[in-house]
């Protein structure tokens, strides 16, 4: 009968640590191939690749107050309270939140630039998309009320 050392001499030592070197290394070699193809500089990046809600998110309150000065029409997308409260001179409103939003901005010249206006800048990203939706190529979120009147 064998003893318990011949036993232990004819298999060799397991090492945890040694497999466990070997899966980190395994696993090291897989993030680093996928990451390599993360950014393919092969591919530029272009508007299509950019989300909707990013490529409808407000820009400065300067550059908005710089398109209606030089004539884009302005669209208050708030309700008619938050209108009646205060809001910028020659805006038009048309509540994002309404049922017929979209009846509305149908109604509007496409030709037209638009800047489009909230409280915060999230409904007007919202009515930006959804303008963009329905064919009008130049129109921009101006974000909150509060940055436009200061």
């Amino acid at each position: 009968m064998a003893s318990l050392d011949d036993v232990q001499s004819s298999h060799p030592t397991r090492r945890p640590t040694s497999r466990l070197a070997a899966l980190a290394s395994v696993a090291v070699l897989l993030v680093g191939a996928a990451a390599c193809g993360a950014d393919d500089p092969a591919q530029p990046a272009d508007s299509a690749s950019t989300s909707a809600a990013e490529s409808a998110a407000p820009i400065p309150a300067a550059d908005a107050l710089a398109l209606v000065a030089d004539g884009a029409e302005v669209i208050d997308v708030r309700t008619p309270e938050e209108f009646d409260a205060g809001h910028i001179d020659g805006a038009v409103n048309i509540d994002y939140q309404a049922d017929d939003f979209a009846d509305r901005v149908e109604e509007l010249s496409r030709k037209a630039s638009y800047v489009v206006y909230c409280a915060s800048g999230r409904r007007a990203t919202g009515a930006v998309e959804q303008m963009r939706d329905l064919g009008f190529t130049d129109v921009v979120n101006g974000g909150g009320y509060t940055d436009l009147a200061s």
